[in-house]
């Protein structure tokens, strides 16, 4: 017993490190970016009250016969909203003090007494509390999971034209009784029917949840190509946590070849911590992020480049002919050959982040050889470069971006020492040569960038970039290139034709025998 206890505890950090896989990439939201939200959530969910579909309602009390039809909403206030975190995984969202404002289509019969008309109904001092579920689902993507909600009103009111002013009376009572179900989905034994307010907030609020808000976080990117060679994972890990002030988002990170789109590669990197929380969002990225870029464009076979004939600088290839002087003059009549020298990255570049800066190391290989017309290439040289390049990293608009420049460099022959020293007049000019020719081809690869995961209509602006010992972030602030309500339009689910169908509202009848 003693012994298994012992092997538990021994256990027990392993089994920790394992279920909890570092991010690649994590984004903070706080409390300033959720302001910015709200401001453009209160429009999207104004806009949607006021679109509702209203279904008819007919039926008799006693003598009474009424038919009510063509129920709009014809102006919708929201004084006051607030948009606030709540931990662990959910958002509250509380409108108070709003005013609603209705009208009707009514047809009335009373005994002999028939009457049309309209009727203006309002609802005052209305409260609306719904709290949002945040979660990751099956694939990884962030999605409002649950909604509950709950609406009150404090006053009602509604007014007619007409002559019949007793049954108007009755009616209010009814219009107001209805309303108050209408808002707070509670059951009125009294009048059952009031349900012909389809109004109904809360399902309103739902469906605006659960349907609409979740089609704009489908345009969240998860799994998609960057380019003709490789892709990007940036599935959740985990679900979300929320604390009072911020929402935290650990996303996988990691690249892969599209040749081998299966491959799992471990994360061993320093996790990314974000404590600022003065700006509206932060996204930092471990050095497992970039590595998993090199990793999969080395493992896609692209870190190679080939200079043949002209593309060779003139000068350098003077320089390799006077230095090669004596193994080419050996090869007459071959000396006149174009030379040709391939670049080629022998092992997966790695990336060192550290607070002075971003370098990425590279080993290759440099092939340099005459090919004849119609014979084999003659090599003239192998020789190992190491070089160490500084990395830029910044964000323009939604896309992460790095810019290299090369720093160190050293060449040395993979067959001997004097070989080495003899090669050390070309040091100078092969930097020069990846400078002002290999680089700019690099950097032209590299000038698309990569996605950042946030939804469609919305971009970073006044981006500033942080070094850690292991990771780097980026605080910014957001704005909207488009309106939420245009986004989803983009998206919208189509309804089905029955769904279609049963959402219309019935035409009135004017036959007072069809009450």
């Amino acid at each position: 017993m003693a012994a298994g206890s012992c092997l538990l505890l021994l256990l027990l950090p392993w089994l920790v490190t394992t279920s909890h896989s570092p991010p690649g990439c994590k984004i903070r939201i706080t409390s300033k970016g959720l302001d910015l939200v709200k401001q453009e959530g209160l429009r999207f969910v104004e806009q949607e009250l006021q679109n509702i579909t209203i279904s008819d309602l007919h039926g008799k009390e006693g003598q009474f016969h009424y038919n009510i039809s063509q129920v709009k909403v014809t102006d919708l206030q929201l004084a006051s909203s607030d948009l606030n975190f709540q931990p662990q995984q959910h958002l509250v969202f509380n409108i108070d003090n709003a005013s609603i404002s209705l009208r009707f289509r009514r047809q009335l019969l009373y005994w002999f007494f028939y009457d049309i008309g309209s009727i203006n109904a309002s609802a005052d001092g209305v409260h609306i509390h719904t709290v949002l579920r945040l979660a990751k689902d099956e694939a990884g993507r962030l999605k409002i999971s649950n909604i509950t909600c709950s609406a009150s009103i404090a006053r009602m009111h509604a007014g007619f034209s007409g002559t019949l002013r007793k049954v108007y009376e009755f009616l209010s009572t009814f219009i107001i009784t209805g309303m108050r179900y209408l808002l707070s989905q509670q059951s009125w034994e009294r009048f059952p029917s009031a349900q012909f307010l389809a109004l109904q907030i809360c399902p309103s609020l739902e469906h605006a949840s659960l349907v609409l808000l979740n089609s704009l976080l489908d345009t969240v990117p998860v799994r998609n190509y960057v380019d003709e060679h490789i892709g990007i994972d940036y599935s959740l890990l985990r679900d979300p946590s929320i604390s009072t002030d911020t929402l935290d988002l650990d996303f996988k990170g990691m690249f892969f070849p599209r040749v081998r789109e299966d491959q799992e590669l471990e994360n061993h990197a320093v996790e990314p911590v974000i404590k600022e929380t003065e700006r509206m969002v932060y996204v930092a990225f471990s050095e497992y992020f970039f590595d998993s870029a090199m990793l999969a464009y080395f493992q896609a076979g692209v870190l190679n480049i080939e200079l043949q004939g002209e593309k060779v600088p003139k000068d350098l290839e003077v320089l390799l002919r006077a230095t090669f002087f004596g193994t080419i003059f050996m090869l007459s009549p071959s000396v006149d050959a174009p030379l040709r020298l391939v670049l080629q990255v022998s092992a997966p570049p790695r990336c060192i982040i550290k607070p002075s800066g971003t370098s990425v190391s590279v080993s290759a290989f440099l092939n340099i050889s005459l090919v004849p017309p119609d014979r084999p290439p003659v090599q003239l040289s192998s020789m190992a470069m190491e070089t160490k390049l500084s990395a830029k990293v910044f964000l323009q608009g939604k896309a992460l971006r790095v810019q290299l420049d090369l720093r160190r460099f050293r060449i040395y022959s993979k067959q001997s020492a004097l070989e080495s020293l003899a090669l050390f007049s070309l040091q100078a000019p092969l930097k020069t040569l990846l400078q002002l020719t290999i680089m700019p081809i690099i950097n032209e690869r590299t000038k698309k960038g990569v996605q950042i995961p946030l939804p469609e209509g919305m971009d970073f602006t006044r981006e500033v970039v942080t070094n850690h010992a292991g990771f780097l972030t980026v605080g910014a602030d957001l704005h909207f290139t488009k309106g939420l309500r245009e986004v989803i339009e983009k998206y919208r689910p189509v309804p089905t034709a029955t769904a279609f169908t049963s959402s219309q509202p019935a035409e009135p009848s004017l036959d007072p025998g069809s009450l």
